[in-house]
């Protein structure tokens, strides 16, 4: 396995950066220090927003082949250390070799896409001739970068929810300030290694981690044009709430459900389920927390899930064999388990798993979860689903959308009556047919509604977020 650094610099207008201050990043499985970083202090971040406000006009100045080439040349060269991002995410998230390896790829993706849309980014011709009183007049429209981004980013997914937001900036010529999640910044600081050596302009990006405290001006000042931050919801709509004038877009979390109709295939269900619910030990917002089954297959179903959950190996993310490891830390593991002690106290049965070890928890399967229970009304972001069974397709629907969140949903059926209806009423961001909510292709605009968010990622569509429509009216004189 590639060899990770003992210590890591933070980047600061585009140059690494040491500090007195350092954080340890623990190997999530093992428990031993991997590494350093350095962090930035209340001082550093305003040097960063500084130098950041001080680029955007040479970024925003950047012709887009520019553009496409900075990201070219990261797609380059996070390609040919595949192996040690991979390696470093394995250690610092837990996250399976195998997955760590997937999310890698996707990284690469979203940058290589990216560069595609820095040259596609335009505008439109509009007709203004409406009435005569509009005669001789027409317009058009650009998009024009807004200026200094801030990101905040989650554990989960450490390099391409990076990815998510720092390639579209780079797309449309945004200078930004990034601050990766404490427990899992290796993967973004080599971001910045690699962005350090693209001929950006001085003071296009700062990567650093960084305090609570210190990151506060990401928030609140009013240089920043742009926030987009990926959590938990009680931090995300607080920051919107202090954000001021500054646009904000928020990824957050979710309870996201599945619905299995009766003429779904049961085997083809049953194995994406699997997958969907007890991938990377359920820490994902889109996550199968809820499995909403027909009356006609719900025995089955079930019989299959169980089974198929048994035998997920738990254990050491490096061992290739590995479908669950740990999660993030033992505390959040402890929640977890709280959280299906109280649902067997309700009255679930725990049809599989439920137990923990450390900062481990096999997958778990609950039936006859009382809707009151944290498992089932909120978001269990861990290696847990519950089942439920209907008759009435819209009652189903009904009991997807009891619920605060509202990412993605996930319906197993052959009806096409039934898709127009479940897309028509499920109050989600995103309706998946014959797969899981869990599904996600990185162009995509991916986002939710009610408390799981507002604004939609995917290249495109964060590039919308990161720009301003500025509108041109041309006048012919008469005659």
């Amino acid at each position: 396995m590639a060899v990770i650094a003992k210590r890591y610099p933070y980047y600061l207008a585009n140059r690494p950066t040491d500090a007195a201050e350092s954080l340890e990043v623990r190997d999530k499985y093992r428990g031993d220090v991997v590494c350093e970083v350095a962090v930035a202090d209340e001082a550093a971040v305003e040097r960063a927003i500084a130098a950041a406000v001080e680029a955007a006009p040479a970024m925003r100045a950047l012709p887009p082949y520019e553009r496409a080439r900075v990201l070219e040349h990261c797609t380059e060269r996070l390609e040919a250390r595949k192996d040690e991002l991979a390696a470093a995410l394995c250690a610092e998230a837990g996250k399976p070799i195998k997955d760590a390896r997937g999310e890698v790829t996707r990284l690469i993706d979203t940058f290589r896409y990216a560069a595609g849309e820095a040259i596609r980014v335009g505008g439109e011709l509009l007709n203004l001739e409406i009435s005569a009183r509009a005669r001789g007049y027409r317009g058009m429209t650009k998009r024009v970068a807004v200026g200094p981004c801030a990101f905040i980013t989650p554990f989960n997914f450490p390099l391409n929810l990076v990815a998510h937001k720092v390639a579209p900036a780079l797309a449309i010529g945004c200078p930004f300030v990034l601050k990766p999640a404490s427990k899992t910044p290796i993967g973004a600081l080599i971001i910045g290694e690699i962005l350090a050596d693209a001929g950006l302009p001085d003071g296009a990006f700062s990567i650093m981690p960084m305090t609570h405290a210190a990151a506060d001006p990401l928030v609140t000042d009013p240089r920043i044009r742009h926030l987009s931050f990926t959590g938990s919801g009680k931090v995300g709509w607080d920051m919107k709430r202090r954000a001021g004038r500054k646009h904000v877009g928020l990824e957050l979390g979710g309870n996201a459900a599945c619905v299995v109709d009766a003429d779904a295939d049961l085997n083809d269900a049953a194995q994406r389920l699997i997958v969907g619910a007890f991938y990377q030990s359920g820490q994902s917002c889109i996550s199968v927390q809820r499995i909403i089954a027909h009356t006609a297959i719900y025995d089955e179903l079930r019989e299959r899930l169980v089974t198929k959950a048994k035998a997920l190996k738990v254990g050491d993310p490096r061992d290739e064999g590995t479908f669950i490891g740990p999660m993030i830390s033992t505390s959040e593991a402890e929640r977890v388990e709280a959280w299906i002690a109280e649902a067997k106290a309700l009255g679930a049965e725990v049809l599989c798993g439920g137990t923990r070890d450390g900062a481990m928890i096999p997958a778990t399967l609950l039936e006859n979860v009382p809707r009151q229970a944290k498992c089932y009304s909120d978001e269990v972001f861990g290696p847990v689903a519950c089942l439920s069974r209907f008759d009435d397709f819209g009652a189903a629907l009904d009991e997807v959308n009891d619920s605060e969140y509202g990412l993605q949903a996930g319906v197993f059926t052959r009806d096409i009556h039934k898709i127009h209806r479940a897309w028509d009423t499920l109050e989600v961001g995103g309706v998946v047919i014959g797969d899981i909510p869990s599904w996600r292709v990185d162009h995509m605009p991916y986002g939710g509604v009610k408390a799981s968010g507002t604004g939609r990622e995917g290249i495109r569509y964060a590039i919308e977020a990161m720009s301003e429509l500025r509108l041109l009216i041309l006048r012919d004189p008469p005659g």
